[in-house]
């Protein structure tokens, strides 16, 4: 079981299951959203994913996606997108323990800051 949640513990939420995939995104809107220079995901199905205390503030991010924040301190947490609607991406940093889920490729690196420099590239 993995455990996490947003950074004043508004919302906590569990993963059960093995086997998730993982990545950095470099996207823009990822950047955005959370004010970081990428933003590393894993990709679970819905199935075992539970929000056990509080609520997501949702934003339409795009015509596609969705994402799930807290209101109180501005956690990112989830994006949903409707191109793949069984599974629900999680924001990797918002685990209690994130080493347990390395990211291990970069997606959108078309459009990566020129400043980052990456150690493995997909």
């Amino acid at each position: 079981m993995l455990e996490g949640g947003c950074f004043c513990g508004a919302i906590r939420y569990e993963v059960s299951g093995t086997g998730y995939e993982t990545c950095n995104c470099h996207c823009s809107m990822c950047r955005r959203a959370s004010g970081a220079p990428f933003v590393a995901w894993f990709v679970v199905p819905k199935s075992e994913f539970k929000v056990v205390s509080g609520t997501f503030k949702e934003l339409r991010s795009s015509e596609h996606g969705i994402r799930g924040f807290c209101a109180d301190c501005g956690t990112p947490v989830t994006c949903e997108l409707d191109t793949d609607p069984e599974v629900i991406d999680v924001t990797t940093c918002s685990l209690d323990d994130p080493e347990q889920l390395p990211s291990k490729t970069d997606v959108h690196t078309d459009t990566q800051l020129s400043w980052i420099r990456l150690s493995h590239v997909s």
